[in-house]
């Protein structure tokens, strides 16, 4: 009769919960690509942080398994972070060793969402960044940028349809068709090594927050929360229109909850579902 008792409590349970309003849980780790889109939310793209040289032979393995993923999905921001005796290498890579691998550095190193290891061999395991991705995310973001007269004007928009605290902002600034050899160890690029002139994309060149992130306050459920940023071109950008943003927003764990990328001169709207 216990046993009887037990198990109609546990089933009235569970059809409670079936019954009660269900919440989206926002930055969940697998599917959400299938996910029926919720009006009134957002697109949830996936960050990917390659960092990598010139020199290293086998960081030509990432930059085929990054190249893959955008034939599979438009919602992958990447970042090229260099490193080492390199003509792009980041000087303000610092912070980010500490985070994310403080006690060893040996490249190349792939990051999804800031925190999260990219599984080896990364041109296998695609569908680990594609699963990052979704339809329905609780804070969006939109860029609207111009260069005038080497002047970068840029303007992210930020919307929340929850409550949020601890959360920071940070945005790179890249280029793109920056031309080099690059050594390459694998079999990808038919082998070639090094890949002559070999075409380096979505560079980092200067963050323009603090590369960890910049507190972003009245973060509040139906809040918009826009931030200005007015920069010269840096210096060593080769061509300035070859230009690009990522902007993302991480939480206390520093992982990322969204992200956005953009070229110059555009002016984005919020990818909201209808």
């Amino acid at each position: 009769m216990k046993k009887v008792y037990l198990l109609s409590l546990l089933i009235g349970f569970f059809l409670f919960l079936s019954c009660s309003d269900t919440k989206v849980i926002e930055n969940k780790l697998e599917g959400g690509t299938s996910d029926t889109a919720i009006s009134g939310y957002f697109k949830k793209h996936v960050l990917i942080e390659d960092y990598t040289g010139t020199w290293c032979g086998n960081c030509s393995r990432v930059a085929y398994a990054v190249e893959q993923v955008k034939l599979k999905t438009d919602k992958a921001v990447t970042v090229a972070i260099h490193d080492g005796n390199d003509p792009y290498s980041f000087n303000g890579i610092g912070p980010l060793k500490n985070l994310i691998s403080p006690n060893q550095w040996s490249l190349p190193i792939a990051r999804l969402n800031r925190m999260t290891v990219w599984t080896y061999p990364e041109p296998t395991n695609i569908q680990q960044v594609v699963n990052l991705t979704g339809n329905n995310s609780t804070l969006g973001l939109a860029l609207k940028s111009n260069i005038v007269n080497d002047t970068i004007n840029l303007n992210v928009q930020m919307k929340f349809k929850q409550n949020y605290t601890d959360l920071k902002l940070v945005v790179y600034l890249l280029e793109d068709k920056l031309y080099y050899d690059q050594r390459n160890y694998t079999n990808y690029y038919n082998g070639e090594n090094p890949i002559v002139n070999f075409e380096h994309n979505h560079v980092l060149r200067s963050s323009l927050t603090n590369i960890l992130g910049d507190p972003i306050t009245g973060t509040t459920d139906g809040s918009n929360v826009p931030i200005t940023l007015k920069v010269p071109v840096p210096a060593n950008v080769t061509n300035s229109d070859n230009i690009s943003f990522a902007a993302f927003i991480v939480d206390s764990d520093n992982k990322v909850l969204n992200a956005r990328a953009s070229k110059a001169n555009v002016d984005q709207t919020f990818e909201v579902n209808p």
